[in-house]
């Protein structure tokens, strides 16, 4: 017998299994996890007028539950610097007026941003990750939310990677201006608020 909390995700993005079909026609083989995207959907969905930033597109996949959350008000900025990858979010999201694609290097973008801090940045890349954090954690709103996954040892991790995300993990939790939750979950979850 099924525990409640077993039960399989109902209401997945429209175009959900065409990006899937997408990922697999190119050789991406670092589609986002389906349950970071409906985490992705219930935090973006609890922010109105929310302004958004996700820190490398991929395959579009994670970028479909973000939109499946946001209301019609809310606004998010997706980037990554692979322009096939690109084109997939172009063909599937380009016509959202709320979303804001870029094919660019990510820390050169974070480094210059100047607009609007954000509520909830998802970095799913290195820059905002491994490298340009600090800038990257400027970028949030007070009560903003960062988010990263693939914190769980991961079989296409190269050599010395766990070392790296051990460290990420130790930086963030003795930060002062954070309030860190650890999520053994998914693919291994860090979720983040930030207090000033």
């Amino acid at each position: 017998m099924k525990r409640i909390m077993d039960y399989d995700v109902i209401e997945m993005p429209v175009c959900y299994e065409d990006l899937l079909e997408e990922s697999k026609n190119i050789g991406f083989d670092q589609p986002s996890d389906v349950y970071i995207g409906t985490l992705l959907k219930t935090l973006l969905a609890s922010k109105p007028k929310g302004n958004f930033l996700e820190l490398g597109t991929g395959a579009s996949l994670s970028l479909s539950w973000m939109l499946a959350g946001m209301d019609s008000q809310s606004t998010l900025v997706s980037l990554d610097n692979d322009a096939q990858l690109m084109a997939i979010a172009e063909k599937y999201f380009g016509e959202d007026s709320r979303l804001q694609l870029f094919c660019t290097d990510g820390a050169e973008w974070i480094k210059n941003y100047t607009g609007e801090k954000f509520d909830l940045i998802f970095a799913d890349t290195w820059p905002g990750k491994y490298n340009t954090l600090e800038e990257t954690l400027a970028l949030l709103k007070p009560g903003g939310i960062y988010l990263i996954d693939d914190m769980k040892p991961q079989s296409n991790w190269p050599d010395g990677h766990a070392e790296k995300a051990k460290n990420l993990v130790d930086y963030l939790e003795n930060r002062e201006d954070l309030v860190i939750t650890k999520m053994d979950w998914s693919t291994g979850v860090l979720m983040a608020t930030k207090t000033d």
